[in-house]
């Protein structure tokens, strides 16, 4: 087995090309983007209830949000819109916590296999794809079960009484297969999101950085961090749900056990036919919403957590503007 690059350069004494990570570094990584997911996805329940009734329900086909809001409520009562509420916390948690420690160490990984801080930096969006790729399938193993039942729960609340019993329910009835028959849909989902979400907010955040000379960016207030922060993080989340939201529409098909039988891509052909272009992108604008909100809150929550709790920074391999040293900051 080849040595690692950490390895290398312990034994050279050449400064490492990435931290080297502790166990205690990647559980912060793991706690911090839990909470972030739960806090943020859980307090975005109600969006998430009227854009996913928007999508599968006839009796809100074309109608506005506010109106299927009011409509859900009247029906109801106000705790409808909180439907799924529980699965929703708990998939999260374990998807959220996933994917965030998952990216520091694909990242990390990534970095050291292209071998030098040049070729970091040059490779950057890729290493941002790559990263999220990764990261977000192995986080979907753990979403996917419990996706299904907060599908099933906002679709038709009579379907169980909450989390245990509908994923019980549908263990039983349908085994795993019917936990997991939307993987392959949540992967086309997640993974697009994912990329929108960590390659978008990486790149924005360098090019606002890049706006400020060398002397600015070293004395930034917290206040304009934090605004740097937030407007990634707001434009990574309209990427995310343009990129993700066909995949998001079938989704919630599937899950509410519509389209033919057959393979899942065929499903998922005969379903996009079904539904239509306009159909697909049915409940966008909600959507865009709640994700704007929800990515750029993550952001803020998980760094905030992350430094609390003490780790380190993450890796870091933007590109400086003409003004400053050439390379990127790889630490």
């Amino acid at each position: 087995m080849a040595p690692s690059a950490q390895s290398v350069a312990q034994a050279t004494g050449v400064a490492p090309l990435t931290p080297n990570f502790t166990a205690k570094d990647y559980g912060i990584f793991f706690m911090s983007g839990a909470l972030c997911a739960t806090v943020t996805h859980a307090g975005f329940t109600p969006v998430d209830v009227v854009k996913t009734r928007i999508q599968i329900d006839p009796a809100f086909k074309g109608q506005g949000f506010l109106t299927v809001g009011r409509g859900i409520i009247a029906a109801e009562g106000p705790a409808g819109l909180l439907t799924g509420f529980g699965p929703t916390a708990a998939g999260y948690f374990f998807q959220g916590g996933a994917k965030f420690a998952g990216y520091e160490a694909s990242k990390k990984y990534l970095v050291e296999m292209v071998g030098s801080r040049e070729a970091a930096v040059e490779n950057r969006t890729a290493i941002y794809l790559g990263g999220a790729t990764i990261a977000e399938f192995f986080a979907d193993i753990l979403l996917t079960p419990l996706e299904a039942t907060r599908i099933r729960l906002v679709s038709n609340p009579k379907y169980a009484t909450g989390l245990v019993s509908g994923l019980t329910k549908i263990a039983s009835t349908e085994g795993i297969g019917g936990l997991y028959a939307g993987f392959i849909p949540i992967l086309f989902k997640q993974v697009p999101f994912a990329v929108g979400q960590f390659a978008v907010n990486e790149r924005c955040t360098e090019f606002l950085y890049n706006r400020l000379d060398p002397e600015t960016r070293k004395n930034l207030s917290a206040t304009a961090t934090m605004g740097i922060t937030l407007t990634s993080g707001i434009t990574a989340g309209v990427a995310a749900a343009i990129l993700s939201h066909p995949a998001d529409t079938l989704l919630s098909q599937i899950n509410r056990g519509h389209g033919p039988k057959g393979s899942m891509l065929y499903r998922l052909g005969a379903l996009a036919k079904e539904v239509g272009f306009r159909g697909i992108w049915s409940g966008l604008g909600p959507r865009m919403a709640m994700t704007a909100g929800l990515v750029s809150s993550q952001f803020v929550i998980y760094g905030y957590i992350k430094s609390a709790l003490g780790a380190r920074p993450g890796i870091e391999i933007h590109k400086e503007n003409s003004d400053a040293p050439e390379g990127g900051a790889v630490h």
